[in-house]
């Protein structure tokens, strides 16, 4: 949600934030209602002062014993005037938040300008993609072959895009979750968390998913929704309070299920596992000051980066454009891992700084240990990682000639030992 005072304030640098995301400008119309509203809201005052100060004359009047008939007619009248004022007041107030409310985040200045991903810019590369002395295989050849991943069961059980895991690699699923969540909590100072998969209205709100993208999730039949991604429940339990400074950052992280309806994906990886409607993510969430949020952001990507090293592959780090980046963020980064079966990078993790745009749509501030008054908090959320992904990554990068895949060292202990898993039967 954007700050109605700070348009006021800036409406040419809005304007100016809403044209780099490919938008029409829209300070004008916003800050006309805004005039409109202030009017309403004028008139509501004035006439709850006018019927005050009419109680006020009515007592007295009372008390001379005088008729206080048309004092009691000015004051019907004041309170009409002060409902129809107050309705529009309403109104319009709301139609200014219904507007602000679709309007996505303003980039940040170092944000490469462009429609899309081909506007993209790549910032570093890590580590040198392995070479095979054979036609590696996608990961869903790779697991189909290993015998423990089965699309077919999975479409009788739910339909296309969901996959049922057996043996070694749901053990390889659980195994990265686990890894993923000792490193940040151990390592990196993140809390763990267990959160509801399941969130109300507010809370999807909160972190912008509605109401602009509803038709992306999935919802119950008594008006739940299940989490696209851990970033909603971490991120909104902040939301309503008034934190000390003193307590930032707040860091977060949960390993959940995550649930897509993939909308607007038609036709886009509909082959395994990479585009899926249930998939596993680690998430990291931080809550930190404005002047703090930049820097946590580079820490948080760091954090994500130090789980592909750790693992041996090799990825590249992208600033993400104005035309490719997120509704709620103001600056991304996309961590791609290297799939030799598709010879591409593909993403694993988007990190992103959404500055105070969330925190003022879920009310959430703190409070400076100089000065007065409040401030919003700003939030930021990046996946540590994408577990599905990364668990592709390994079957497409460790995969041998002969249908084997190598684990990497430091996920062995998670595997009970085992250093290769093996065509099941």
């Amino acid at each position: 949600m954007h700050d109605l005072r700070w348009i006021r304030e800036h409406p040419e640098e809005f304007d100016r934030g809403l044209t780099r995301r490919g938008l029409p400008r829209g300070a004008d119309q916003i800050l006309a209602l805004d005039r409109s509203w202030r009017v309403a809201e004028t008139q509501v005052q004035e006439a709850q002062a006018r019927r005050n100060r009419a109680a006020r004359e009515i007592g007295a009047a009372k008390k001379r014993g005088e008729d206080i008939t048309p004092l009691l007619r000015q004051t019907t009248e004041d309170r009409e005037a002060e409902a129809r004022a107050g309705a529009e007041a309403a109104e319009l107030r709301a139609r200014i938040d219904e507007i602000l409310a679709s309007l996505p985040n303003l980039p940040a200045e170092e944000v490469p300008d462009g429609p899309d991903e081909t506007a993209n810019r790549v910032l570093r590369h890590h580590g040198d993609p392995p070479r095979f002395d054979f036609a590696p295989l996608s990961h869903e050849a790779v697991g189909e072959r290993l015998g423990t991943m089965d699309f077919a069961r999975a479409g009788k059980l739910s339909g296309s895009r969901f996959v049922v895991l057996r043996g070694a690699l749901a053990r390889l699923e659980r195994a990265l979750g686990q890894f993923m969540l000792d490193l940040h909590t151990t390592e990196f100072g993140y809390t763990e968390v267990s959160p509801p998969l399941l969130v109300r209205d507010d809370a999807v709100f909160g972190t912008s998913q509605l109401p602009k993208f509803a038709e992306d999730l999935f919802r119950t039949t008594d008006g739940y929704w299940l989490i696209p991604t851990a970033e909603v429940p971490l991120t909104n339990l902040v939301a309503g309070e008034l934190l000390e400074e003193s307590a930032l950052p707040l860091r977060y992280t949960a390993w959940t299920p995550c649930f897509r309806s993939e909308a607007g994906s038609a036709g886009k990886d509909t082959r395994g596992m990479i585009r899926q409607h249930q998939f596993e993510k680690v998430e990291l969430v931080s809550i930190a000051r404005p002047e703090d949020s930049a820097a946590e952001h580079e820490r948080m990507t760091a954090c994500a980066e130090e789980v592909l090293k750790r693992l041996g592959l090799a990825y590249r780090v992208v600033l993400l454009s104005t035309g490719d980046m997120g509704f709620a963020s103001q600056k991304t980064y996309d961590i791609e891992v290297w799939l030799p079966g598709q010879g591409a990078y593909r993403e694993i993790s988007s990190c992103s700084n959404c500055g105070a745009f969330q925190a003022l749509r879920m009310k959430a501030r703190y409070r400076p240990v100089k000065g007065k008054g409040t401030l919003p908090v700003h939030t930021l959320n990046g996946s540590g990682l994408a577990i599905g992904r990364t668990l592709i990554a390994i079957l497409e990068n460790f995969q041998r000639h002969n249908g084997t895949v190598a684990l990497p060292p430091l996920l062995q202990p998670y595997m009970g030992g085992q250093e290769v898993i093996e065509p099941d039967g």
